[in-house]
């Protein structure tokens, strides 16, 4: 952050791409209180208590983010840093939602990865609904990563608990990470 700041005071490199790179960053780091509790472990967004949230760096991401916005595209850090700013508004929304996968789908022309693809899926359960995504996640074909298996595994416990099941097992199989593991556990019951 403090290499972009000196970058965003040179007018030779003020530029839309490292303003939207700083905004990025400021929104990302004032989560980093919430994001893991007194036992170093991972707390998902949801349940994230923004209290914990610090409003000066999204104050200032949201400014950063206004001054990228003046350049001639949107580069895949101004469309993270879009998305990464309506992540700092906790409460549901359809707009909030449909906004993020709007995002997400620029994104992916800009810069297509399977993790920003992933994420996608996500934001269109939560805009458009479980069954629509369910269809999205399965064309991804992620079947190595334990991600992909959680994902299906959420979307799927309202309609499928056996398949929900099924997918939070494989997550399970598929993470060498203890920490990672532990949140499966939680989330799944399994």
């Amino acid at each position: 952050m403090r290499l972009c700041l000196l970058l965003v005071e040179n007018d030779l490199t003020n530029t839309s791409q490292t303003n939207a790179l700083l905004s990025l960053m400021c929104f990302q780091s004032s989560r980093f209180d919430a994001r893991v509790n007194e036992n170093g472990e991972v707390i998902l967004y949801d349940d994230q208590d923004d209290s914990l949230w610090d409003k000066e760096l999204i104050g200032r991401g949201i400014f950063y983010l206004k001054q990228a916005s003046g350049g001639p595209d949107f580069s895949k850090y101004y469309l993270e840093a879009a998305i990464a700013c309506w992540h700092t508004i906790k409460e549901d929304s359809d707009q909030k939602w449909e906004n993020i996968l709007t995002l997400y789908n620029k994104l992916l022309i800009v810069e297509y990865s399977p993790m920003a693809a992933l994420n996608r899926t996500y934001a269109l359960a939560k805009a458009r609904g479980n069954t629509i995504a369910i269809v999205e996640a399965e064309k991804l074909d992620l079947k190595n990563h334990h991600l992909y298996h959680m994902l299906l595994g959420k979307l799927y416990e309202d309609s499928n608990q056996d398949l929900a099941l099924k997918h939070y097992h494989q997550a399970l199989e598929l993470t060498k990470s203890s920490a990672d593991q532990k949140q499966i556990l939680k989330i799944s019951n399994v």
